[in-house]
């Protein structure tokens, strides 16, 4: 197929619950309809809420070498020289001021934050139950939580859902702070008017691409906004109702090789 024939110029796709698997891998049929599709004239760009340091050696192991979005935008990362390109951190007075406006109306919310940088750590307080085995550094004081540069804080809630408390924080500070439900567990608390589609307008851009030219793939609603600035969305069968709410298509699930499928059906396979 020649790339003319390639409706797409620019595939986005999200990480976790997309391209990968529930194991954190990437199928064969997976890689092989990603190589075909920018054999084909595509660029491929991850855009993941994981920071640069827990998204660096999924890229490895997939020899990527483009670029990427990390840090529900904050960060543009070129993988093949495995150097960060943007970087945009959180307002730390402004996320003080979000965080007790949002605890005076739910209570004490439990703390995780992702320091900025290539090797930045993410700080875990105490009662904050960490989705996955990535590595952490326990926050031993409240005061360290502001210490350095961040580009996202993590809350949690004892009793409240995700999809409430993310809602919750909406309403009480959202002129502080961007909020982002990613994923079970996780929601966050950005820079204001930080998404995806930032970030993926930045990287877009430095590749000569625009959202006319661009599919999106994703699974949660941190996804919504790289949905809307992309001129087609797929949600994966076991994306949040909301994404789904919102999608152009629903593929098959990520387990199920769902962005393969509409790949090899672009690619007439």
């Amino acid at each position: 197929m020649s790339a003319a024939a390639f409706p797409y110029r620019l595939i986005a796709t999200d990480l976790d619950g997309t391209l990968l698997r529930s194991d954190d891998t990437v199928s064969d049929r997976t890689r092989d309809a990603l190589a075909a599709a920018v054999g084909a004239g595509a660029a491929h760009i991850v855009v993941t809420g994981r920071a640069v340091p827990w998204t660096r050696h999924v890229l490895d192991d997939l020899g990527y070498q483009g670029l990427a979005v990390c840090g529900q935008g904050a960060q543009v990362y070129d993988a093949g020289a495995h150097r960060l390109l943007t970087s945009v951190t959180l307002d730390r007075q402004l996320a003080g001021v979000a965080l007790a406006k949002i605890e005076a109306e739910v209570g004490p919310l439990h703390l995780a934050a992702s320091r900025d940088g290539l090797d930045g750590e993410v700080l875990v307080g105490p009662g904050y139950a960490l989705v996955g085995n990535l590595p952490t550094v326990p926050l031993a004081e409240a005061g360290d939580l502001w210490s350095a540069p961040l580009n996202k804080i993590y809350i949690q809630h004892p009793t409240l859902s995700d999809d409430e408390l993310a809602e919750v924080s909406r309403q009480a500070a959202g002129g502080f702070v961007n909020v982002a439900m990613a994923g079970a567990g996780i929601v966050e608390l950005l820079p204001l008017g930080l998404s995806k589609a930032t970030g993926l307008s930045l990287a877009a851009r430095r590749l000569g691409l625009k959202a006319a030219d661009t599919i999106a793939f994703g699974d949660m609603p941190n996804d919504i906004p790289m949905f809307a600035w992309a001129t087609r969305g797929v949600a994966m069968a076991n994306a949040h109702p909301k994404l789904r709410a919102v999608a152009d298509e629903v593929t098959a699930s990520n387990d199920e090789d769902g962005i393969a499928v509409v790949l090899e059906g672009l690619l007439g396979r």
